[in-house]
């Protein structure tokens, strides 16, 4: 009976935790079947995972479990979760990592029972013939939605999927998309038989979350960042027509068409084809690019964040880095931009969202001193802005937190991060400013409240950043959205997203 062996492994094997009883109905489906699970951050899919390893090595005590994860901090958390909430001899762990040499974890492999992994290392030892995944009887792929094309994912599930003799593949999501051509492809790939699904709504779930008060907060275009948005408007206008009368460009000049159209002329010019309609394509291409940058940073982020990206433009036209970027700061309407900008930042005024984000933390402050948010941004400039923002409020310790360095950027190392979270934990710090490297990746805890600066329009990212709050306790999701902007279509474009996604899930079949 199921039951009976799920209450076989709470009392022989799982220690400091019961599973609740939705997460009992999901192991049953995951137990007979490939599965792809969907649940918000915070629901407990680890425990899932946990229970179908009890599972497979009850089963088949010889073989091994691969338990994969994106980045290396998670592979590690996975695994300190399983050492927790396991008997100390219950099985071998390892956690395999670049840092290991090749040949010790190829003796590793031999002798460890389940091995958690990034999936970039287990690519690169199975291609170098290290070892080979015959002898595992479960593979768990964690943030799943990632299992598309050429990620080192789709590479270990087709290896798996082949060789192994008693194969079962656990996919792990909070969302993998709203796209029927990629949830398709993710299901392709990790070999899907069943799917099981749960939102905050689910009846299942409800009596295990806890309320969670969400609030737009709509503020108005300031009218005198007006003539900025104009001037590169209008600049933006002259370049979208010449790339459509160069035939170049088709359809609506959003960031993605352009991006595309970028795409597709670059790859023409490096196949030989050099003729001067694609390079002054190029040129104009690259100018509409940094023209709809410049309006993204006005419309929704800082006026300082706007500053910096103009200085850089500068900076480059001046180190003749770029014809493109030297062509556009000549123009007129662009110094007039500029110009009106560093009035506007010598009055001191900045974008009203981060007036509204001051005044939002303070307040939250007043009726909790002990309590600790998230702040979303888009951009690693936004953020430092925030950051600094934030910390002129008695009772606040606001840090940023970002990603590794890349580029021309500054970032944080993985040691660096986790210390930081470690501060977040103890109370040393109560707002984190971060950039996307907080949706996934670390063991962020439970928050009061979680602020979007500005709508992004991925139904995945707004899951997982939502995630992180009401999820023991009370939370509260709170998006500003500058009105007449692109914050709009960015709410709007998520909303639909979620909503497409859920139904694309609830009518997906397996044979």
């Amino acid at each position: 009976m199921p039951g009976c062996f799920l209450k076989f492994i709470k009392m022989e094997y799982l220690q400091n935790i019961s599973p609740r009883k939705y997460q009992q109905d999901i192991f049953e489906t995951c137990k007979d079947k490939n599965c792809l699970v969907v649940l918000p951050t915070g629901l407990g899919k680890t425990l899932i995972a946990l229970m179908l390893a009890i599972e497979r090595m009850k089963k088949f005590p010889e073989e091994k479990i691969v338990f994969l994860a994106p980045t290396r901090p998670l592979a590690e958390q996975h695994m300190e979760y399983f050492k927790k909430n396991l008997p100390e001899l219950f099985a071998s762990m390892e956690l395999f990592t670049g840092k290991t040499d090749s040949e010790k974890r190829q003796e590793l492999w031999q002798n460890t029972d389940i091995v958690f992994s990034t999936p970039q290392c287990i690519e690169n030892d199975l291609k170098n013939g290290l070892y080979d995944l015959r002898g595992v009887s479960l593979l768990i792929v964690d943030e799943c939605h990632r299992c598309l094309k050429n990620y080192a994912y789709a590479f270990i599930t087709k290896n798996y999927n082949d060789a192994a003799e008693y194969p079962r593949v656990l996919g792990l999501t909070a969302s993998p998309g709203h796209e029927k051509s990629k949830v398709d492809e993710i299901a392709r790939n990790l070999s899907i038989e069943a799917i099981e699904v749960r939102t905050r709504e689910s009846e299942d779930v409800k009596e295990y979350i806890q309320e969670l008060n969400f609030e737009v907060v709509k503020l108005d275009f300031p009218e005198e960042f007006e003539s900025i948005r104009q001037n590169l408007k209008r600049m933006l206008d002259i370049k979208v027509e010449e790339l459509k009368h160069r035939k170049l460009l088709f359809g609506p000049a959003n960031k993605k068409t352009l991006l595309d159209t970028q795409h597709n002329i670059m790859r023409a010019i490096a196949s030989g084809n050099k003729h001067f309609n694609l390079l002054l394509g190029a040129s104009a291409c690259a100018q509409a690019l940094k023209i709809q940058h410049s309006l993204e940073l006005l419309e929704t982020q800082t006026l300082s964040s706007l500053q910096e990206y103009f200085n850089g433009l500068f900076k480059d036209a001046k180190e003749g880095k770029s014809k493109a970027v030297s062509n556009l700061v000549k123009q007129q309407e662009f110094n007039q931009a500029y110009i009106k900008l560093m009035e506007l930042i010598a009055k001191k005024v900045e974008h009203p969202k981060l007036i509204k984000l001051k005044e939002i933390v303070e307040n939250e402050l007043k009726d909790n001193p002990k309590f600790r948010v998230i702040i979303f941004a888009q951009f690693r400039d936004s953020v430092t802005k925030i950051c600094k923002t934030m910390n002129e409020i008695s009772g606040i310790n606001a840090r940023v937190f970002v990603g590794q360095a890349k580029k021309k950027e500054t970032g944080m190392s993985q040691r660096e991060q986790q210390e930081l979270v470690h501060d977040f934990i103890l109370g040393k710090i109560n707002v984190l400013v971060a950039t996307q490297i907080a949706e996934e990746g670390l063991d962020i805890p439970e928050v009061n409240a979680v602020i979007f600066y500005e709508p992004i329009p991925s139904a995945i990212r707004k899951i997982q950043r939502a995630g992180r709050t009401a999820r023991l306790m009370k939370g509260k999701l709170i998006m500003l959205v500058t009105k007449k902007t692109r914050d709009e279509a960015y709410y709007w474009s998520a909303v639909n997203k979620e909503k497409k996604m859920y139904e694309l899930l609830g009518k997906m079949k397996f044979n």
